[in-house]
């Protein structure tokens, strides 16, 4: 019965931290082979501090697009141009932020997690760039492609 339990716990710790952004490269490795935004686009970076709530990782949609997911520790972002912006993120509820984006302007979006009725809610919140670069420096990229403007 001891066996068991030991292995449950190691099971359910091993889960969890699958759950992680663990294999891509941390934010301060990536940025000084990043491109920087061009003049005719702006920058959106989302990206997710906390563990807690690690199995809820739903999309973040753009305007509607799925751009990403909402990963524990990690983070992705999207070159857009300018122009007014909803990003929404779905559990059990919608949640939503809108912002608007300006030619070379960089903004941070953070994914915060609440407590749900039945699953935990992903939230965004735009940051303070100051903020947020000190915030997104241990997170790990969770984007597909680099290179991933439009």
């Amino acid at each position: 019965m001891k066996s068991l339990l030991k292995f449950l716990c190691v099971f359910l710790v091993s889960l969890f931290f699958l759950g992680c952004a663990t294999t891509g490269p941390k934010y301060t490795e990536l940025m000084p082979t990043v491109s920087s935004v061009g003049p005719d686009t702006g920058r959106i970076y989302i990206y997710r501090t906390v563990v807690m709530g690690a199995a809820v990782q739903p999309d973040v949609k753009l305007n509607g697009e799925v751009v990403g997911s909402a990963v524990p520790r990690g983070f992705f972002y999207v070159d857009r141009k300018p122009g007014a912006y909803e990003i929404l993120t779905s559990t059990e509820v919608d949640r939503k932020l809108s912002l608007l984006l300006e030619s070379g302007q960089t903004r941070f979006v953070r994914l915060n997690i609440s407590m749900g009725f039945f699953v935990g809610h992903v939230y965004p919140e735009l940051i303070d760039p100051d903020i947020a670069k000190t915030e997104i420096q241990d997170c790990h990229y969770t984007g597909t492609d680099i290179k991933s403007s439009k």
